[in-house]
């Protein structure tokens, strides 16, 4: 053990039955305790003490049965994560990460594959027993069994070349999925008559028998009336065509291809688009199905990307319209804090490339971009900004290039880190974030060697492993090492501030988490606190993660009753 934190192993024993076990010294003296055995996983946790970190198969299978018996549980090791994280560190990415896998592995038995895993619906995400569990296991194993795949997880630990930084990255993903459970479990407060009003305001009526609403209906029309002909502006292949009638060669009917054409289809076709995606992503149907009694229960995956960013299971909570997050509406009395942190990547970058000018520049009390602005930039914040995200995301032609060079004369630390993980990228090494997580290399790679990190696109796009397209691998691992660290900061920083809301006893509530933004939903006295809380855990995530240095980690933060107020 590592810390002097109790440690007690809790696996299912059949039969219904639990078995839980302390696993480090006790106070007392004498032999160690025999095995408990109990009817329910809460008895156990209501015997040890509350500090306990609590060693078990899968969060995700077992902490929602907890919080519907009233109980939190401060700390876990999640052993099928941890196996995930660990055998993608070791370079064997794809192989089944399951607690029976770990076993099997273990005795030398053959390796059971993964259960599939089973997508969350509307009709069960809002049943807090049945909790999306990622990776089920078919029969439970024995107590021994889960203390022996926790100590050889350990010694894997152990045996890395940063094993303080693994260690570190396991407690923190594991403490995400408590998070990701208590978030499901309290739900983002939302106002289902604002819901429709919003919904009648912007795609009027419905009509009767089904069928697009009043707006989207006299939108088709327009649209229709424009290519002298009827036109689905909802079939993609349809409007091709129909723009390729007129004379106009399309490729998609994406909108930044359409939006500059000469045509009178275009305004109508824009705007039917924007409210379709609206209409089918968060109209009447999926208010129906994913909203009750006053909550949205999205099912949070955290390290749900390559880069250890979150997902979620269904919902689109992740896809929020600005316009349909008026009706994300506190309780009466109650607030919600929503916090951005700013400039989170580069800030990140400037801490794991141990940059001097750099790290200066992000410890000082102003807005990063305007800061660099002033380092070879002429005061040109657009430029300093353009000049960073080329820098990250690896463009380098034309301006890009220019402004590249700027920020490597002035920062070349920073600028040689990502240089370097978009090499051991192209070369197919392993590359890794600051604390670990790990890129798995391409397909028949050599596997020797490591760097830095990479990225998962908005649009959900990543990088085929088996690709020969080694520059765009580059590309990808050059950002993974920055955005894959910005999310193992952003799981400690949900750690400290889950930590701290406790302690504080408030009764504040994490209620939602994308990438760099967190809402917390609170009575209205508490939401000065914590926001300063999120202030608080912003910095001490830092000094966690990267260790003493001079770089700020600071948040835009907005107290509002809706969430459209907050930016």
């Amino acid at each position: 053990m590592s810390d002097r934190t109790p440690h007690w192993a809790l696996a299912e024993a059949g039969d219904g039955l639990w078995h839980a076990m302390p696993l480090t010294p006790t106070p007392t003296t004498g032999p160690a305790p025999s095995p408990l055995t109990v009817q329910n996983p809460a008895d156990a946790i209501r015997s040890a003490p509350t500090t306990t970190r609590w060693i078990w198969r899968s969060t995700t299978a077992l902490y929602p049965r907890l919080l519907a018996a009233g109980i939190r549980v401060e700390r876990c090791h999640d052993i099928e994560d941890a196996e995930l994280l660990l055998l993608a560190h070791e370079g064997r990415s794809g192989e089944p990460r399951s607690a029976a896998a770990a076993w099997a592995r273990l005795t030398g038995a053959p390796v059971p594959a993964d259960p599939p895993q089973r997508a969350a619906t509307p009709t069960t995400q809002d049943s807090l027993f049945d909790f999306f569990d990622p990776q089920p296991t078919s029969t439970p194993l024995p107590l021994d069994a889960l203390v022996a795949i926790y100590d050889d997880q350990a010694k894997r630990t152990a045996a890395t070349a940063h094993p303080d930084r693994l260690r570190l990255l396991i407690a923190a993903e594991s403490a995400a999925f408590l998070i990701a459970a208590e978030m499901h479990r309290s739900g983002l407060p939302w106002r289902a008559d604002v819901h429709r009003a919003l919904l009648t305001e912007l795609l009027g009526e419905r009509y009767a028998g089904g069928g697009e609403p009043r707006r989207l209906a006299e939108l088709a029309d327009e649209i229709s009336i424009a290519f002298g002909r009827r036109v689905r502006p909802d079939l993609p292949a349809d409007v091709i065509k129909a723009f390729a009638e007129a004379g106009i060669r399309l490729k998609s009917t994406r909108r930044w291809e359409i939006q500059e054409l000469d045509h009178p289809a275009v305004e109508p076709l824009l705007a039917y688009k924007k409210l379709y995606r609206i209409y089918t992503a968060h109209g009447w149907s999926w208010l129906q199905d994913w909203v009750h009694e006053g909550r949205f229960r999205p099912e949070f995956v955290p390290g749900g990307t390559l880069t250890g960013r979150w997902v979620t299971n269904g919902g689109g909570a992740l896809q929020i319209p600005k316009v349909i997050r008026r009706a994300v509406v506190a309780d009466p009395g109650w607030r919600l804090v929503v916090a951005d942190a700013d400039q989170m990547e580069p800030r990140v970058l400037a801490a794991i490339s141990r940059d001097p000018a750099f790290m200066e520049v992000a410890g000082r009390p102003e807005d990063l971009y305007t800061a660099i602005s002033r380092q070879g930039f002429s005061g040109d914040r657009d430029m300093a900004k353009l000049a960073v995200l080329g820098a990250v995301y690896g463009q380098t032609s034309g301006d890009g290039l220019k402004n590249l060079a700027a920020l490597r004369r002035r920062f070349p630390q920073a600028v040689a880190y990502v240089d370097d993980a978009a090499k051991a990228g192209e070369e197919g090494r392993l590359v890794r974030t600051w604390l670990g997580r790990t890129c798995p290399p391409p397909v028949g790679a050599a596997e020797d060697g490591e760097a830095g990190i990479p990225q998962d696109r908005e649009d959900g796009w990543t990088p085929s492993y088996a690709s020969t397209n080694t520059r765009a691998r580059g590309r990808f691992t050059r950002n993974f090492v920055v955005q894959g660290s910005a999310a193992d900061w952003a799981l400690l920083l949900l750690a400290a501030l889950r930590q701290a809301i406790a302690r504080a006893g408030m009764r504040a509530e994490l209620v939602f988490f994308q990438h760099d933004e967190v809402i917390v939903h609170c009575p209205a006295e508490e939401a000065g606190a914590v926001a300063e809380a999120i202030r608080a855990a912003g910095a001490r995530a830092g000094r966690i993660a990267f260790g003493d240095t001079p770089v700020r980690f600071p948040f835009t933060t907005a107290i509002v009753e809706s969430y459209a107020d907050a930016k």
